[in-house]
């Protein structure tokens, strides 16, 4: 997140209620007095990126619930026959194996 970057900004009222009010003030303290804007703004960008990310979950499962990983069972099976008819005559052996 770029916090020192200078961009236009546009001042919005928000009403909190006490108890917000009062968990925002103590983490302004324990912050070492960091606004209460900063810290707002702070919270609104990763609630955002967080749902950015739920919602890009949320498109990968839909997409392989609806279509299903392929059985490569039989590709995997080629792969092994494969690699056991090569001849490895050419692979330099490692010093450890030799």
């Amino acid at each position: 997140m770029a916090y020192n970057l200078v961009m236009a900004r546009v001042q919005t009222l928000v009403q909190l209620n006490e108890e917000l009010l009062a968990a925002l003030d103590a983490l302004r303290a324990s912050t070492g007095g960091r606004s209460r804007s900063e810290l707002v703004r702070e919270a609104l960008e990763l609630y955002l990126l967080q749902r950015s990310a739920a919602a890009i979950d949320a498109a990968i499962v839909e997409g392989y619930t609806r279509i299903p990983p392929a059985d490569d069972s039989d590709s995997l099976a080629l792969v092994r026959a494969a690699l056991q008819e090569e001849s490895w005559d050419d692979v330099p052996k490692s010093p450890a194996t030799s």
